[in-house]
């Protein structure tokens, strides 16, 4: 919620976190965020988040119960588009699949040289 409702910077587009990883001594954050938009728009909304990342880390410390609250590093997780090109492409590929099947498909219904007329 604090990317959402309290981070007032228009260079965050629609972004959402998709995971974040602790270091084993619990100082360091790394936050995978998902952006909807151009190459532009996702590269200027993770530098926004990178400048804010002070400003979240201090909103986000009283709601923690660590001793220390982690240093924050923004970076951009491609994965959802990743999987939308897989099933954009093996969509294809069950339709390009489905014409040749139909393409090979005998049509019973025609008249050949051996049938009894």
């Amino acid at each position: 919620m604090i990317i959402a409702g309290e981070l007032e910077d228009p260079r965050v587009g629609l972004v959402t976190v998709t995971e974040a990883k602790l270091s084993p001594d619990l100082r360091h954050a790394k936050i995978f965020v998902s952006v909807r938009g151009t190459k532009d728009e996702i590269k200027a909304s993770v530098a926004a988040l990178k400048h804010a990342a002070g400003f979240i880390r201090t909103q986000l410390g009283p709601s923690l119960t660590i001793r220390y609250t982690p240093e924050l590093h923004f970076v951009h997780d491609d994965s959802v588009e990743t999987a939308a090109r897989i099933e954009e492409l093996l969509s294809e590929e069950i339709e390009k699949a489905r014409e040749r099947e139909q393409a090979q498909e005998p049509v019973s219904d025609q008249i050949g040289p051996d049938s009894n007329e």
